[in-house]
């Protein structure tokens, strides 16, 4: 599913269904660097389970046209117009790390729409290393490794391929991309404001052996949320959407559907 914002293309993968709004609608939200891809063993499960699914390429990220979104803000008013663009009404959002800040800010400024959010390996705030935004400054490669040699558990587990190498294939994708991304994170201060402003049912996923947001900072977030439902997953980093993504869509839909 393509469509225009601000005269660009937006790349949406919805499972190749047409939009129905008697169906309750979730959108899923990639992190620093991705795209749609990292979703790609979520979507289908999803739309099985009889949701309108829309996993959202970000500006310049994915097949989405346009230069990439400078601060979470952004995102969260570009998430605006693409939920009006759709006409969706009313919406569960999941986020994966970047994605939860996005998320978080856009219920901040948009509560009204949302039912509920999920989510997954995240934080109010995610500081990032400075030599790792360097690196990814200057378009090193090596930016790739480093991101996946710590967002996995294990990083035996990504011995089939870097999966960031196969969504940013080029120093200038890293440094218009990932760059990009990794400071929109880093600057990003309104988290602990817009989590007062939550009001819906939330649902936290982390992962046992995250090194990026460590499993009691992730705790300390959940807990500024009275009534959030939490899950850990064992043996697990911060790539949660590849490591484990079938006990992680699992858990999704029983939260849902509760």
């Amino acid at each position: 599913m393509n469509f225009l914002i601000d005269n660009n293309e937006v790349f949406s993968v919805d499972t190749g269904k047409n939009f129905d709004p008697k169906k309750h609608s979730i959108i899923l939200l990639h992190g620093s660097g991705q795209s749609h891809v990292v979703w790609s063993l979520t979507t289908q499960f999803l739309s099985d389970q009889n949701y309108n699914v829309f996993t959202l390429d970000f500006p310049g990220h994915g097949n989405s046209e346009g230069d990439s979104l400078k601060t979470i803000e952004e995102m969260a008013e570009w998430l605006e117009k693409v939920i009006i663009k759709i006409g969706i009404n009313n919406l569960t959002l999941a986020g994966h790390s970047q994605g939860c800040l996005v998320a978080l800010e856009y219920a901040n400024k948009f509560p009204e729409k949302i039912k509920n959010i999920i989510f997954i390996a995240g934080s109010y705030e995610i500081p990032v290393n400075e030599s790792l935004i360097n690196l990814a400054h200057s378009g090193d490669m090596e930016s790739l490794n480093l991101m996946m040699k710590w967002g996995y558990g294990n990083s035996k587990q990504f011995i089939g391929g870097n999966p960031l190498q196969k969504i940013l294939n080029s120093s200038r994708e890293v440094i218009e991309v990932l760059s990009v991304d990794l400071k929109a994170c880093n600057n990003y201060k309104n988290g602990l404001n817009a989590v007062k402003k939550i009001k819906c049912p939330t649902f936290f996923i982390f992962g046992e052996s995250d090194k990026m947001i460590k499993l009691e900072k992730g705790k300390k977030f959940s807990g500024l949320l009275p009534g959030s439902k939490v899950h850990v997953i064992k043996d697990c980093g911060h790539m949660i959407i590849l490591e484990k993504a079938f006990e992680m869509r699992e858990k999704i839909v029983e939260f849902l559907k509760k």
